[in-house]
């Protein structure tokens, strides 16, 4: 039974003028050539160089100068190996040698994709039948270095979406990094990342049973300092960074709108990317709500699966998931606990969706085979589009199927309330496939989607275009559950 699907004419597309302004160096040596150049200017020289730069960039990037500063900080070292007393420089030429440390990057020049949908905190002063909600994009720039961005709109009784307009700024986060570890948690991710034991004990076995970020940073250090350790152990330390470096807290400035904010990749896991944000609003058993979102970071030959939690999207606590089945890609946290646990969907072979359940939100072991692929068109995968969505009738998980010429369809399936391992129903034809106008663009034939909700007794799903743009589609819920249960 085909179910008919309303696509509605919103576009999200890339725009290259959304810019950052992000960290820029060129190696030590060619920092200090630089450095010699500016410190020959007379202070006249430095002043009229930096309202140059000013006059270009400040309307650009809220407090620029701020940035400049934090930047020429980051290098006091490099400027203190140079004889020169780092205090007694000038303000403008300490924001001046900033500006060299400092480049624009547009993050989704090259793709703007990959949405997923929530009800916002705020349903205050709305009309009946509307819903205000965020949106998540993966915003992808140059070099295919991915991001998080944000959207905010309203649904009205017709479902049309009405977007907030979008800030004329970027506000990149503050960072602060996790101030202590467990020992034990930390050993047993490292064997989950296949980190040899061989290279790691010796730092290990020295720290105690919880040890700060500094503790361990600069043992790894230590060590790495040795020009004589093999390519291998380099390798094993360098992972060992990532992952104490993959446990941070953001928080942006309360005079940021939320299209303001971007979630850019900042521990050394996530170098490459940060992929596939699937949000969710959790609804704990006190009736309290928590958004997650979990997300794969990439740094470029090694993927991390992690966790993203917020109370207002303000500020965010980040960390690696654990366990032998948080691995791989597509995982996606239930709304809330089912008898007593969470609930985890995921892919950890690739092919097939499994369950998991756990006490703790970051451990996840023992996945439970869900589903196979079972049609033409999802013979080559299946995976899920998102966290499932609760209603009377069971758990509705929205899938993608890949099948020949790698295309990729979407399509719903419904589980049991009480035991989501129990399939009810499932779609014999794609809910979506790529229209002839969706299938060129990064990645062609694709249509893909990271979350959606039930609004006005309708399933609003907003999918992906090719890995390069996104929009939505409206799906009467009644028609489904039909279809779902025929």
């Amino acid at each position: 039974m085909r179910v008919s699907v309303t696509r509605k004419h919103v576009k999200f597309l890339p725009d290259a003028s959304r810019v950052v302004a992000r960290s820029f160096m060129n190696g030590e040596q060619r920092t200090k050539d630089l450095l010699s150049l500016i410190f020959g200017m007379n202070e006249s020289q430095v002043r009229e160089s930096l309202e140059q730069t000013l006059r270009e960039f400040a309307s650009r990037h809220r407090n620029i100068t701020k940035l400049f500063h934090k930047h020429c900080n980051g290098i006091r070292n490099i400027i203190e190996q140079m004889n020169m007393d780092f205090d007694a420089i000038s303000m403008e030429r300490k924001l001046l040698i900033g500006s060299y440390l400092t480049m624009e990057y547009s993050i989704e020049s090259a793709a703007f994709f990959n949405p997923s949908i929530i009800q916002d905190f705020d349903q205050s002063y709305l009309e009946e039948g509307e819903m205000r909600v965020i949106l998540s994009f993966r915003a992808t720039g140059e070099g295919h270095i991915s991001s998080i961005v944000f959207r905010r709109g309203i649904i009205d009784k017709n479902n049309d979406l009405h977007l907030m307009s979008v800030g004329n700024s970027i506000d990149m986060a503050e960072i602060s990094h996790k101030k202590l570890y467990d020992k034990g948690r930390f050993v047993k991710k490292m064997r989950e990342m296949r980190i040899p034991i061989k290279y790691s004990k010796s730092i290990m076995e020295d720290l105690p049973e919880r040890f700060e970020y500094y503790v361990l940073k600069n043992a790894v250090r230590k060590v790495m300092a040795d020009t004589a350790i093999s390519l291998e152990k380099r390798l094993a330390l360098e992972e060992i960074t990532w992952l104490v470096d993959s446990y941070y807290d953001i928080a942006f400035e309360h005079d940021s709108d939320l299209s303001e904010r971007v979630i850019f990749p900042i521990s050394e896991s996530e170098s490459r990317g940060i992929e596939d944000a699937r949000f969710v609003r959790f609804i704990e058993n006190d009736g309290s709500v928590k958004v997650y979102a979990t997300y794969t970071a990439y740094n470029g030959h090694a993927i991390l699966p992690k966790l993203l939690s917020t109370d207002d999207f303000y500020t965010f606590r980040i960390m690696p998931l654990h366990g032998n089945g948080a691995v791989g890609k597509n995982l996606a946290l239930f709304p809330k606990k089912i008898k007593g646990k969470y609930a985890m969907l995921s892919r950890i072979d690739g092919v097939n969706n499994y369950l998991m359940y756990s006490e703790r939100t970051t451990l996840w072991n023992d996945p439970i085979l869900l589903q196979k692929p079972k049609f033409p068109w999802e013979f080559t995968q299946i995976g899920n589009c998102g966290s499932p969505l609760w209603t009377e009738h069971g758990w509705l998980v929205i899938t993608h199927g890949v099948g020949p010429m790698r295309r990729y369809c979407i399509s719903v399936s419904l589980f049991d309330l009480e035991d989501p391992s129990k399939e009810i129903g499932r779609l014999e034809e794609p809910l979506l496939m790529p229209l002839e106008e969706e299938r060129e663009g990064y990645v062609p034939n694709v249509v893909y989607s990271c979350g959606s909700i039930i609004h006005n007794d309708s399933l609003i799903l907003p999918y992906a275009i090719s890995d390069y743009s996104a929009t939505y589609a409206v799906v009467e819920m009644a028609a489904l559950f039909e279809a779902l249960k025929k």
